[in-house]
């Protein structure tokens, strides 16, 4: 399928939204929940792996279903639109909401981190079906294969770029008040919902290669199969590696606002981390055609090169200016990284069964590494400074530890590439 303007114009729109969808689920909601209801490292650390085990699923079912109907348009955009709908319902997830359904005697803190860590799951239900699922891989079905490095620099440029919005939007509101999250989420759910209206005029609709005759029960599990992982090694090498490298990731990434405000005091942190992630991403949207020359086993040392300085720098320094250095690279390093695994795993994805192997990424790239990731990071917190809440109640301060229990990962990969290269350089670019 040869691209066109109005594809890139889906890929940044679509893509740059069902981020900032993601923020609320991946980086605000643990924010949330810790300031409105004293959530734990521990707390955080299950809603994260219970979501991640729900976008799993749920990548898994929609997915191969998308390829068994030959569709992804519909799922896109119905599944933006109730996407929207369900992190309207954030709103009502309020302590005075809770008393007044609850009796006293019930611990309405509990209540709402229970409420939220069960929202989340539904949230992530409807955004898995249209983003993880069906828009990755419409990606795959519509990107001609000189042009994936490009794309997915594109796409890998995002996550960032919706921290950057969202936050950037939201800053001057007080989160401790329950009345800022009911505009964050009403704000966000809207946007959300309404580009999946608008969806249909602007998404085309990429031919989706399937086999005749397939099982859709057989195709949930065909990434599974041992036959499977025989056929396509690289593919299965790529995505354990991919999952090592967002296990890193995941160790610091839901305690990193919180380590900025509450355990730097940075009040005004999104006016330093906004041009360390404007310059990580467009570095990224360049790093990307290094993947598209070079290939793969080129383009990831540089990444985690960039990664390990960062986590150095944030582990060392407390102080404005390394901090920002230190984001700066470790920015760099994980938005290029996600580009040039998100690349190598389109290039190896079979071209007929693309929408049931979105399930087998997601094992990689969210599954193991947000059930592993913030376990670890919950571990290493455990013993935190602890503050004390003008409520009389005590919460936990992250701390850099966190930095450099995320570096080991890095370092576990970078030396099990060393001998792993050899054997992908004899089969790709």
């Amino acid at each position: 399928m040869k691209t066109t303007s109005k594809f890139y114009l889906s890929l940044v729109i679509f893509s740059l939204v069902g981020q900032v969808a993601w923020v609320v689920e991946n980086m605000y909601l643990n924010v949330f929940i810790y300031q409105m209801f004293g959530a734990s490292a521990e707390a955080i650390s299950t809603m994260v792996s219970a979501s991640a085990i729900a976008a799993t699923v749920t990548t898994l079912l929609i997915g191969a279903l998308s390829d068994k109907l030959g569709k992804r348009k519909l799922f896109i955009c119905g599944g933006y639109i109730l996407w929207g709908i369900s992190i309207w319902s954030f709103a009502l997830i309020r302590m005075d909401v809770i008393g007044a359904m609850f009796p006293a005697t019930v611990s309405a803190a509990s209540v709402g981190v229970s409420a939220v860590i069960i929202m989340d799951c539904i949230m992530t239900f409807f955004g898995s079906s249209a983003n993880d699922a069906c828009f990755n891989a419409w990606l795959t079905d519509a990107t001609p294969e000189a042009e994936r490095g490009k794309a997915e620099g594109l796409n890998a440029m995002m996550p960032l770029i919706a921290i950057l919005v969202v936050f950037g939007s939201f800053m001057s509101l007080d989160q401790s008040k329950a009345e800022s999250w009911t505009v964050i989420f009403g704000t966000i759910g809207t946007v959300v919902t309404i580009l999946g209206i608008a969806g249909f005029f602007l998404i085309e609709e990429a031919p989706v290669r399937t086999e005749e005759n397939q099982n859709y029960f057989a195709n949930i599990f065909f990434g599974f199969r041992p036959a499977s992982i025989r056929r396509w090694p690289v593919l299965y090498l790529t995505l354990a590696i991919f999952a090592v490298f967002n296990i890193s990731i995941q160790i610091f990434m839901p305690y990193l606002i919180l380590y900025y405000s509450v355990s730097l005091g940075m009040a005004d942190y999104v006016l330093i981390m906004a041009p360390a992630i404007l310059l990580a991403a467009i570095f990224t949207a360049f790093y990307g055609k290094v993947y598209d020359r070079h290939g793969f086993t080129v383009a990831v040392w540089p990444s985690l090169g960039l990664l390990t300085g960062g986590y150095i720098l944030l582990y060392l320094f407390t102080a404005t200016v390394p901090v920002f250095l230190g984001s700066l690279l470790m920015m760099c390093g994980y938005l290029s990284g996600m580009a040039v695994f998100g690349a190598m795993v389109r290039d190896n994805t079979p071209a007929n069964k693309t929408g049931m192997f979105q399930g087998l990424r997601i094992c990689g790239q969210v599954l193991i590494p947000g059930v592993i990731g913030p376990a670890i990071g919950a571990a290493v917190l455990k013993n935190a400074p602890q503050i004390l809440n003008s409520d009389g109640t005590y919460s936990f301060m992250p701390d850099a530890n966190i930095f450099l229990a995320s570096l080991v990962p890095i370092v576990i990969l970078a030396v099990a590439l060393i001998p792993l290269i050899r054997v992908l350089r004899k089969t790709v670019r």
